[in-house]
C-alpha cells in the first residue's frame, strides 16, 4: 500500500471508483506552515494530519529538471511528512492498481508526484507563483505489501453526516482495490485503542452501514493517550491508521505520527477530516456539508411560514458553521426566503446608518415580515464584549461559541419594542 494513504484527503482520493476521484491535496500539508492552508476570508478550524508524499518538511522552492537553480518566480511548495523521512531504506512495490481492471484501461491513473495545486486560484499576470501543495491521489510506487498491511480506523468526537459511508469506502477500497483483507475497527473513539474495543472490518461487515446515521464504530470526545495508543499500535502490528475526525482529532493525530516517527516505526496515520462546516480550503467540499445545507432549509421554511402568518413577524435563524458561514450562506442561497444572511466572513453591526436594526425596519415597512439567517460564529465579539466570559473549551480542545442567536433575538426585541415603539412577533430556532 502507498504510504499516500498518510493524507487527510488522499485517503478518500484513493477510494472513489470515478475517474475524476483525485481531488485536491489535504489542507494539513503541513504543521508549521497550517496558517497558510487556511481560508483567507476565514478562521477555519485546524486539522492536522499526516499526508502523502514528501522529501523535506520545509517550503521549497521549485528547481529546473538539470538541478540548476531555476528564476526565482516565488513558486513555493509546502511539502509534507513522508515514511522515507526517517525510514530512508524504505523499498517501495508497484501499486495494486496496476492489475485492476477498472484502472488498466485509464490513460493516467496514477498522480504524478510532480503534481502540485496551487493555494490562490486568482492571481495577478505579475504576481509570484505562490504557495503550492502536493496533489492527493494515487502513486505509481506504494510503501506497503498488501499481504502484510493491517489497518485500523477510529471515528472521534461528535457526528456527522457521510461517516458511515466513509468507512465503508475506507474498507471496500482497502479490500477491493489494494487486496487488503487484515482491517480493524477501533470502538468508542481514542479510548478504544487501549481499552481493547476492537472488530473485524470486511466489505460484508460494512455492505450496508451508509444507510445508518451516527457511525457503526461508535464516537468519544477526549482520551487521548499518545503513548498509550502508539503502544497498543505497536502491540497488534498495525501498520495503517485511519483517523476520522475534527479539529481536536486531527491534533492527535499529529501527535501520533510524531510518536511514530520518534519510534521509527513503518505506520501510516491518515487523518480524514470531518466536518460539515466546509472550511477546509484546499478541498472541494467536505463530506456532510450537503445534507447539512439541505437540512438547514427545513429550519429556515419553518420560521418563514411562521413569521409570515403574523404581523410584523421576525424570524431568526441560527445554523452551525463554527467560525465559517458556508452552511449559512448556501443555505440562504438555496431558500430564496431569507431576507439577510449573517456570517462571520462579513462582519455587522446593530444601530445607525446601514445598520440591522435599520434593514430590519425597512423589511417590515416593505413585507410585513423579515428572516434573518445567522451563522452561529457571527458577531461572537459583541456576545463576548456584554456577557464578559472567559473562553471555554469542550472535551475535544475546541473554543466554545457563545449563542449569539439569543442575544441577537434579545437586541431585535429590545430596540423595536423600547426605542421604536413598534410591536413584532419574534421566532427564533437555534442552532440547527
Amino acid at each position: 500500500m502507498e504510504s499516500a494513504i498518510s493524507s487527510p484527503l488522499s485517503t478518500s482520493s484513493h477510494l472513489l471508483p470515478s475517474p475524476s476521484r483525485s481531488l485536491l491535496g489535504s489542507r494539513s500539508q503541513s504543521f508549521p506552515s497550517l496558517q497558510n492552508l487556511r481560508h483567507p476570508s476565514f478562521k477555519s478550524r485546524c486539522f492536522f494530519g499526516v499526508p502523502f508524499r514528501s522529501r523535506q518538511t520545509q517550503p521549497i522552492r521549485c528547481q529546473s529538471s538539470n538541478q540548476q537553480p531555476a528564476k526565482d518566480d516565488g513558486f513555493v511548495i509546502e511539502d509534507v511528512p513522508h515514511l522515507t523521512d526517517f525510514l530512508s531504506n524504505l523499498p517501495s512495490y508497484p501499486n495494486p492498481l496496476k492489475q485492476s481492471q477498472a484502472y488498466a484501461v485509464v490513460k493516467q491513473t496514477f498522480v504524478s508526484t510532480d503534481d502540485v495545486v496551487a493555494q490562490k486560484v486568482v492571481v495577478q499576470k505579475d504576481d509570484p507563483r505562490g504557495v503550492h501543495f502536493r496533489r492527493a491521489g494515487p502513486r505509481e510506487k506504494v510503501y506497503f505489501k498488501s499481504d502484510e498491511v493491517r489497518a485500523c480506523i477510529v471515528t472521534c468526537g461528535g457526528l456527522c453526516p457521510g461517516i458511515n459511508t466513509v468507512i465503508r469506502e475506507i474498507v471496500c477500497g482497502l479490500n477491493y482495490m489494494y487486496g487488503v483483507e487484515d482491517i480493524l475497527g477501533i470502538e468508542g473513539g481514542y479510548r478504544g485503542f487501549y481499552s481493547k474495543n476492537t472488530l473485524r472490518l470486511t466489505p460484508k461487515v460494512v455492505n450496508d452501514i451508509h444507510k445508518r446515521g451516527g457511525t457503526f464504530l461508535r464516537t468519544s470526545r477526549g482520551g487521548h493517550d499518545t503513548n498509550k495508543i502508539v503502544d497498543n499500535i505497536q502491540d497488534r502490528g498495525i501498520n495503517q491508521v485511519y483517523i476520522i475526525g475534527g479539529d481536536g482529532t486531527q491534533k492527535g493525530a499529529a501527535l501520533i505520527y510524531k510518536e511514530v516517527e520518534k519510534r521509527g516505526l513503518q505506520v501510516a496515520v491518515a487523518g480524514i477530516p470531518k466536518t460539515i462546516d466546509n472550511d477546509i480550503a484546499v478541498i472541494d467540499k467536505s463530506f456532510g456539508f450537503d445534507t447539512a445545507v439541505e437540512e438547514a432549509q427545513r429550519a429556515i421554511n419553518a420560521a418563514h411560514v411562521e413569521v409570515e402568518s403574523v404581523e410584523n413577524g421576525v424570524g431568526i435563524v441560527k445554523l452551525m458553521g463554527r467560525y465559517s458561514g458556508f452552511i449559512a450562506l448556501y443555505a440562504t442561497l438555496a431558500s430564496r426566503d431569507v431576507d439577510c444572511c449573517l456570517v462571520p466572513e462579513s462582519p455587522f453591526y446593530l444601530e445607525g446608518q446601514g445598520g440591522l436594526f435599520e434593514f430590519v425596519e425597512e423589511r417590515l415597512k416593505e413585507n410585513g415580515h423579515v428572516v434573518i439567517v445567522l451563522a452561529e460564529g457571527a458577531g461572537q465579539e459583541y456576545v463576548a464584549q456584554e456577557m464578559q466570559v472567559v473562553d471555554g473549551k469542550d472535551a475535544s480542545g475546541n473554543k466554545l461559541l457563545l449563542d449569539v442567536g439569543l442575544w441577537l433575538t434579545e437586541k431585535i426585541k429590545d430596540h423595536f419594542t423600547k426605542v421604536q415603539k413598534m410591536a413584532i412577533n419574534m421566532k427564533y430556532i437555534g442552532t440547527f
